[in-house]
C-alpha cells in the first residue's frame, strides 16, 4: 500500500491503518527501537506507542514520508523510554557512546530561543548530509540515527571497525566545521 493511502485512511480514522503501517514499517521502527533500546519486549512497546503516536497525530499532521515520520517518532519514544528507565548504559553503551560522540559537535538547551537554535541546526545538518557522498552519509547515519554498533557497520560496508571510526571522526570534525561556518556551533 502507498504511503498516502495509508495516512488517508489515519485521517478517514480507519481501523485498518494500523496494519497497514505495521505491515510496511513495523520491521524498519523495530530495527531503531531495537538498537536504542538493545530490548526485545521494550522496543516491541515502542512500536506499539509509535502506532498509538501516529493515530493520534494523524489528524492534524499529514506526512509526506510516512516511514521518516514514523522512524522520528519511535526514535524519540525510544530514547524516552531509555532515559526513564536510566539505561544509558544498556546494550554494550552504543547508545551511551554514539549520542556521546555526537555530543562534542551538538549541546543540549530547553528554552524557546534554544528551540529556534535546534530548528537552524536541523536544517544545517539535512544540508550537511546532502553533501557527503553517499558511502559517507549512510555511515554517519547508521551510527547517529539508527545507532548502529561500530562493528556492525563496518561488517555491513566492508570496512575496518578502525577504519569505520576514522572515517565517522572525520566526519563529525567536518560538521562542526560547516556548523561553525553557519554561525551555529
Amino acid at each position: 500500500m502507498e504511503d498516502r493511502q495509508i495516512v488517508e485512511l489515519y485521517w478517514q480514522r480507519a481501523e485498518e491503518a494500523i496494519p497497514a503501517t505495521a505491515a510496511k514499517y513495523g520491521a524498519y521502527c523495530r530495527t531503531i527501537a531495537n538498537n536504542i533500546l538493545a530490548n526485545e519486549e521494550d522496543a516491541e512497546e515502542c512500536v506499539n506507542d509509535t502506532w498509538l503516536k501516529a493515530w493520534n497525530s494523524m489528524p492534524d499532521n499529514r506526512p509526506t514520508l510516512l516511514g521518516a515520520y514514523l522512524g522520528k517518532l519511535t526514535r524519540w519514544l525510544s530514547l524516552s523510554r531509555l532515559r526513564e528507565r536510566g539505561r544509558l548504559k544498556r546494550g554494550g553503551g552504543e547508545t551511551s557512546l554514539a549520542l556521546d560522540e555526537l555530543a562534542e559537535v551538538i549541546s543540549d538547551g530547553s528554552d524557546i530561543q534554544r528551540e529556534l537554535e535546534i530548528r537552524e541546526l536541523n536544517a544545517a545538518v539535512r544540508v550537511f548530509l546532502k553533501s557527503l557522498e553517499e558511502t559517507e552519509r549512510e555511515m554517519f547515519l547508521s551510527r547517529y540515527w539508527f545507532l548502529l554498533p561500530v562493528k556492525e557497520i563496518a561488517a555491513r560496508f566492508g570496512f575496518s571497525p578502525n577504519k569505520v571510526s576514522t572515517l565517522l571522526y572525520r566526519t563529525r570534525r567536518k560538521l562542526q566545521s560547516y556548523l561553525k561556518e553557519e554561525g551555529l556551533c
